[in-house]
């Protein structure tokens, strides 16, 4: 259920934003924002369906997902194929959100 819900966000989350950079840089109408305005709440609202103790633990595993997956929406919605620096940085991040997610915690003295 957390990939889930992290893959969700993660696509809410950057079609949020893109819906500004439309708007901003590609001059697209006003318009735009409604939907983004909504899909950026659907991204707040699914991160906290994640299980976690903390929300900053949350947000922070959740990175890795937020980048790899706008890597892809820069490939798929912009035709920006992604290099090697792109994914060998995406590797990275999602090791590192690996850790974070799922690293063994517990009462330590």
């Amino acid at each position: 259920m957390t990939f889930l819900a992290y893959i969700g966000a993660a696509l809410a989350e950057i079609a949020g934003c893109f819906a500004f950079w439309s708007w901003l840089r590609l001059g697209k109408s006003l318009w735009v924002l409604v939907p983004g305005m909504a899909s950026l709440a659907l991204f707040a609202w699914l991160l906290t369906l994640v299980d976690t103790d903390s929300a900053g633990r949350a947000y922070a595993a959740y990175g890795g997902i937020y980048i790899v997956s706008a890597l892809l929406w820069g490939w798929a919605v912009e035709g920006q194929y992604p290099d090697r620096w792109d994914l060998i940085g995406g590797a990275l991040c999602l090791i590192g959100a690996a850790v974070i997610f799922g690293a063994p915690r517990g009462n330590m003295a």
